[in-house]
């Protein structure tokens, strides 16, 4: 494996910056593809978190392979990713998930019959329409469990906690498939969830958004299974939304 950072060039003329058009998370999607990809038909292997350092636009990969840039806009600074860690040694930690609860939902009239209808066309046998799969986004569904925009102002808890409240039993969720422990102590917590942002992405104009939220969590874990912490969360990354800056943890010893 390889981590790299990858980092627009201090001397990239404003003709340079301004060709890399705006910010919005699906141009820097397509941004870190091209880096990477290296023909149609390849398929995303790496993970990458996009963060600005002294005003340059910077990604952070851990990938299978080399980046594949010919394009001298960029700086990229490559090194072998090798990890060596010991069961119960203490890592500081930032990750920004997409922090989603998969559920199933019962299919409406219409939605029936075009999943019907999709598996005639793909050729598949006909059998009762099973249920939707969704993700429910963590902060939004604490929210409506303990109906916040009924309750009065005044008995409403604060955001933050909320967040952090709905963001750690997110992650608190990931220990055991990913071999960590994030100790969850409300008065000194080790670990912190915000930076909450809800987002929408558009691929082209009058097309549907792609949505999806985000948060970062920033603090220190436990390392339970370390063969399973450097596959599954190290290599593989956490949550969905990877192809859109989710799921790369980035670490160091403490």
């Amino acid at each position: 494996m390889f981590f790299s950072m990858i980092r627009l060039r201090q001397n990239a003329s404003p003709r340079d910056i301004a060709a890399l058009g705006g910010g919005d998370e699906y141009r820097l999607h397509k941004l870190i593809w091209d880096i990477f990809s290296d023909g149609p038909e390849r398929k995303r292997d790496f993970l990458y978190r996009y963060e600005t350092i002294n005003g340059l636009p910077t990604f952070y990969t851990v990938s299978g392979r080399e980046p594949n840039c010919v394009s001298s806009l960029w700086d990229i600074n490559v090194k072998e990713y090798a990890p060596r860690l010991s069961q119960g040694e203490r890592l500081s930690f930032k990750l920004r998930a997409n922090p989603v609860q998969p559920a199933k939902q019962e299919r409406t009239a219409s939605e029936i019959e075009e999943w019907l209808r999709s598996r005639e066309v793909r050729g598949f046998k006909q059998k009762e329409p099973t249920k939707k799969r969704i993700s429910h986004d963590v902060v939004m569904e604490e929210k409506n469990r303990i109906g916040f925009k009924y309750l009065p102002k005044d008995q409403r808890p604060h955001t933050a906690t909320l967040i952090q409240k709905a963001g750690m039993a997110w992650l608190k969720a990931k220990e055991k498939e990913c071999g960590f422990f994030a100790k969850d102590d409300e008065e000194h917590p080790l670990v912190r969830a915000d930076g909450y942002q809800q987002l929408r992405l558009f691929k082209r104009r009058g097309q549907k958004p792609i949505r999806f939220s985000t948060l970062d969590f920033n603090g220190v874990l436990t390392v339970t299974d370390p063969e399973l912490f450097i596959t599954k969360a190290l290599f593989n990354g956490i949550g969905p939304a990877k192809a859109f800056g989710c799921g790369l943890m980035m670490v160091r010893r403490v």
